[in-house]
């Protein structure tokens, strides 16, 4: 494959000139400790992945102690948090690579259990999901937001941003996307409100804009970005007006924050957990129409890797990897080479310790 190839052009995002539009996806892997403190396994992983002039987005990190609280998910809102993450921006400066921290908050999708003292899981409205959780008991009701609790949730998503910065990130990416909290307020689906955070789009939008400007106030722009998921049925998620509330959304973002570092578009799939070589449907120009800023699109392109290229050659977007990336450290110069992809073992994505994390090997020509 050739290395004049689009995918591999240079492209400024926010206030970093970033050399090749690879992007390391936003990857829960479970391997924090049980306070939330990142390890030294983490400094590891994020090390061998990081890349001269390469954009690494984080795995999502909790934003307050009753954000989600999986186990061993990191966060961001303790003093130990922070530090532990300076270890780890710290190694991917050494690389000369850009990292984004992405903000999370996980809503109804999270467990009374895994709160500090069993405290309720909120939504937008109090309607659950069904079945078994993906790390534990089955779904609880949540309550739904008060609006002066959702002001307070713009503040944490606030602070957090400070934190990020104070742990040496260069940005911070937003997770409004995949059915947690902020997406819960913007599908029809979940969020059956009657006040000025529901109803008509720009109700149900104006959340995750409020957390936006929150932000941008707090770092700057340059500094902020977010992901969004028009269209994605992941965790329940649905919308009546698909194409205008994301054209909506988008079209504030372009109004009020021009100079965002990026906006990160998740693809609708049918199956995230699918393993699939089907080309990614591109649903996506609605929104490039729109925001004139650099866009990262993410659609399940370690199986089908053309079309990547092709969607960079077309669009100019950033292309996020998630299964490639876990299982190649080097997948930048992997694709810049057309070299063989290392499989990945799904099985190991959320257990802990080395195996299916950091012991993937680099590319070697003698062995390939």
């Amino acid at each position: 494959m050739s290395t004049t190839r689009a995918l591999f052009s240079p492209i400024k995002v926010g206030n970093n000139n970033l050399q090749h539009r690879v992007v390391l996806a936003p990857l829960t892997r479970l391997r924090a400790d049980l306070d939330g403190v990142p390890t030294d396994l983490q400094v590891e992983y994020y090390k061998q992945r990081a890349s001269e002039g390469g954009l690494m987005i984080t795995e999502g990190t909790f934003i307050h102690r009753l954000a989600g609280n999986y186990k061993h998910a990191p966060g961001i809102y303790t003093q130990a948090q922070i530090e532990g993450w300076k270890k780890i921006t710290s190694a991917v400066h050494e690389k000369k690579a850009v990292i984004f921290t992405q903000l999370w908050h996980v809503g109804r999708a999270g467990s009374n259990a895994f709160n500090p003292n069993g405290e309720q899981v909120v939504s937008a409205s109090a309607l659950p999901l069904h079945g078994t959780n993906t790390f534990g008991p089955e779904y609880d009701v949540p309550r739904a937001l008060e609006i002066d609790e959702i002001k307070v949730i713009v503040q944490q998503y606030r602070q957090a941003a400070l934190n990020a910065i104070e742990a040496g990130f260069d940005g911070v990416e937003v997770h409004s996307a995949s059915g947690y909290l902020l997406d819960q307020f913007i599908n029809t689906s979940s969020n059956h409100r009657t006040d000025i955070y529901g109803g008509s789009i720009e109700n149900r939008a104006r959340f995750a804009l409020e957390v936006i400007d929150a932000i941008v106030q707090a770092i700057g722009p340059e500094r902020t970005a977010i992901r969004l998921s028009p269209g994605e049925v992941f965790q329940e998620m649905h919308d009546d007006t698909e194409v205008e509330t994301w054209s909506h959304i988008t079209s504030e973002l372009q109004k009020n924050h021009p100079q965002l570092a990026y906006l990160h578009f998740n693809q609708a799939r049918s199956n995230i957990w699918g393993e699939h070589n089907r080309v990614p449907l591109n649903t996506l120009d609605p929104y490039r129409k729109i925001w004139k800023g650099p866009i990262i699109t993410a659609s399940g392109f370690t199986t089908a890797l053309e079309a990547a290229f092709d969607l960079a050659e077309s669009t100019g977007n950033m292309i996020a990897f998630g299964r490639g990336f876990i299982a190649n450290p080097d997948l930048p110069e992997r694709l810049r080479h057309g070299w063989k992809l290392n499989p990945y073992d799904r099985s190991t994505f959320y257990a802990q310790g080395p195996v299916g994390y950091t012991d993937y090997p680099f590319y070697d020509a003698a062995k390939n």
